[in-house]
């Protein structure tokens, strides 16, 4: 499915607010369109008609008393009435004038000595006039007013309606869009918590940060802004076209040339815009990935004095995205403003053309006919110019709308409504070979099993395939060849959602969540009451180490818990770990990084911890790992020892070094 039907099918979701507002622009269009044709009535029928036929009557409704007689307009006559003699009356420059017959042709005009002469081509006639005062031409129009009156109101109507209308218009279509991409970031977010874990090994936060944020409010700038204003323009100009065609056919073919003009117009443009914005959007992702990692790498920048080069990366990226928007801004203000200024030129070229040159020798256009046109032709422009305005922003919003389907398009892991009972935690790996890059094996032929309750250690220097190990074990990755079994089941079989849940991990930098203490054990899950998190925190000697803490287990921990010490921040994730209570659990280096005071703590919380369940610890203190069930000692992806401590000790091999050397140095191996 292609961007914009994608785009489309969003918008459908919502098609009440989108049918609402499409309805409430029909009517705001027509009600705001109508208004020329009333003012070409006015000023053709009530303003103008004065110089239509007028007859002699008897004293009635809309006759009008003039040197002892009644006179009355053709067109106010009721079918039985009868008609008396015809008189004109005739405007000469800013002059009126009462002609006492009728006229046998009209052009132009001139007066001389109270004979009125009216030639067209080598025709001339005359007749004797006479000049109207002021009072006599007020109630020469005395008739009209009421009926101008009443237009005027017809016509402040219809203003107001369009108001209110278009009001209404804006507000649904601006409601359906921010729904749009409400319903869209929603999406966007759930996806991202269905990704794979290798998707993110390829691509910085910063990057799909910007896809959650900045590309999605580009799309709500095409739905509210954009789309908004293509929907009314075209809209508008369908109406504008429709009344160009009543007024004067040939005049409004002439102007259909428009069309084609803008719609080529529009393929070249976004030719070159296209490519400017992709690399536009690009860069801007570039920038946001840059500014994430410098922030989170701020100490190592400054205790390594890495300002200036990071200042100068960050200054070639900001430079390019510079550079780009300069070339997009050159093609807007090149060609848009330009285009509707040729565009305008030539259709009132066309329309002097037409009326100038054609219709006034033959007297067939009347002055309020050229007053709709001109207005309408004003009017066609304000859309076009619209639109031309807007093509910028449809080439952002189309790009983004690229990347953020291409997020959207990765596939990702199905979600497992059902439930799972808790396991035993009897898990078992038969020859299994992993690769994070096909070919390049970081586990091969690794095999062991470990018991229901069991403990067991995984030692080894770094990059020997100990957390790779523990990655597939919680399927963050596949592998491929071998299984992976959990009470006899392969974990393939098992949805990854059920396969974690009744599995947990302390990680060596255990990352806290914005919140609180509580709040970052219990995780917000509805399952575990506060009761469950206080015993948790109690049972692993956290008590201790917060009581001093002000609000105690209500604490406020700010992003990553930098306010906590790390015993602090390792035993709440301890914490964590034992109130959700999995069958297995995951030691990844958990005591790597603390005092000596708080391993105390620690190694206590670890006996209470480990009980019930199976246990994997990543170690490089081998001196934690002692009461390990089994060791397995790891060499560039292959297990090379196994056994007890004092079995590997015994062997005085691999292992039996590693022991040796921290026995006589305290500082870590690997």
């Amino acid at each position: 499915m292609n961007v914009g039907k994608r785009l489309l099918a969003y918008a459908l979701q919502y098609k009440k607010m989108m049918m609402a507002a499409l309805l409430m622009l029909a009517v705001s269009v027509a009600a705001e369109l109508t208004g020329p044709f009333i003012a070409k009535k006015m000023i053709d029928q009530h303003i103008l008609g004065i110089e239509s036929s007028w007859y002699e009557t008897t004293k009635s409704e809309d006759a009008v008393f003039y040197q002892g007689r009644w006179y009355k307009r053709g067109r106010y006559f009721a079918k039985e009435e009868s008609k008396g003699r015809e008189v004109r009356i005739l405007q000469i420059g800013r002059n009126y004038y009462f002609v006492n017959e009728a006229i046998a042709l009209d052009g132009k005009r001139s007066i001389k000595n109270g004979i009125v002469t009216i030639r067209r081509g080598e025709q001339a006639v005359s007749y004797p006039a006479k000049k109207l005062s002021i009072e006599e031409l007020l109630n020469f129009y005395q008739p009209e007013i009421h009926r101008i009156v009443y237009l005027l109101c017809i016509y402040l109507a219809l203003l107001v309606a369009a108001t209110v209308f278009q009001y209404g218009q804006r507000y649904y279509l601006q409601m359906a869009a921010n729904r749009i991409i409400q319903r869209m970031r929603k999406d966007v977010f759930a996806h991202i918590q269905r990704l794979p874990i290798r998707y993110f090994d390829s691509l910085p936060a910063g990057k799909i940060v910007a896809r959650a944020t900045n590309d999605t409010e580009a799309i709500r700038e095409l739905y509210v802004t954009v789309l908004a204003t293509f929907f009314t323009s075209l809209v508008y100009i369908a109406g504008i076209f429709i009344a160009l065609f009543l007024l004067d056919v040939r005049l409004a073919l002439v102007c259909l040339i428009l069309v084609p003009i803008l719609a080529i117009w529009m393929k070249i443009y976004r030719k070159y815009a296209s490519k400017y914005n992709h690399i536009i959007r690009s860069r801007l992702s570039d920038i946001n990935a840059m500014i994430n990692e410098s922030i989170q790498g701020m100490s190592i920048i400054r205790i390594f004095r890495r300002q200036k080069e990071t200042e100068h990366e960050f200054e070639q990226l900001n430079q390019e995205y510079f550079t780009y928007q300069n070339k997009l801004q050159s093609l807007n203000a090149l060609t848009s403003h330009n285009l509707v200024g040729v565009l305008r030129n030539i259709a009132f070229v066309a329309l002097i053309w037409h009326f100038g040159g054609n219709s006034l020798d033959d007297q067939a256009v009347s002055l309020g006919v050229l007053y709709a046109f001109v207005d309408y032709l004003n009017r066609l422009f304000q859309p076009i110019t619209g639109m031309v305005n807007q093509l910028s922003n449809l080439e952002q919003a189309l790009v983004a709308s690229n990347r953020v389907f291409a997020l959207l398009d990765e596939p990702g892991d199905d979600v497992y409504e059902g439930d799972m009972p808790r396991y035993k935690g009897n898990v078992v790996f038969e020859n299994v070979y992993f690769a994070y890059k096909e070919g390049e094996y970081v586990l091969k032929d690794i095999s062991f099993t470990a018991r229901e309750g069991e403990t067991i250690a995984l030692v080894g220097h770094t990059g020997s395939g100990k957390s790779s190990i523990m990655n597939l074990l919680f399927r963050f990755y596949d592998i491929q060849k071998g299984r992976i079994l959990i009470d006899g089941i392969d974990i393939k079989d098992i949805p990854k959602q059920m396969l974690r849940k009744h599995m947990g991990i302390v990680l060596q930098d255990p990352f806290l969540f914005t919140g609180t203490i509580a709040s970052n054990v219990s995780l917000h899950d509805p399952h575990i009451t506060r009761e469950r998190v206080v015993k948790a925190l109690r049972d692993i000697g956290a008590e201790k180490l917060l009581k001093n803490l002000p609000n105690g287990f209500d604490e406020p921990v700010i992003e990553k818990g930098s306010t906590l010490s790390s015993g602090q921040r390792q035993l709440i994730s301890f914490a964590r770990a034992l109130a959700f209570d999995p069958a297995i659990l995951v030691l990844d280096e958990a005591t790597a990084n603390i005092d000596t005071e708080t391993e105390a703590v620690i190694q206590q919380a670890l006996d209470v911890l480990k009980q019930g369940r199976t246990t994997f610890i990543i170690a490089h203190r081998l001196s934690t790992i002692k009461n390990a069930d089994q060791i397995l000692v790891l060499d560039r992806g292959t297990i090379v020892e196994r056994g007890t401590h004092e079995e590997l000790l015994k062997k005085k091999g691999k292992y039996y070094q590693m022991y040796q050397l921290q026995q006589g140095d305290t500082t870590k191996v690997g």
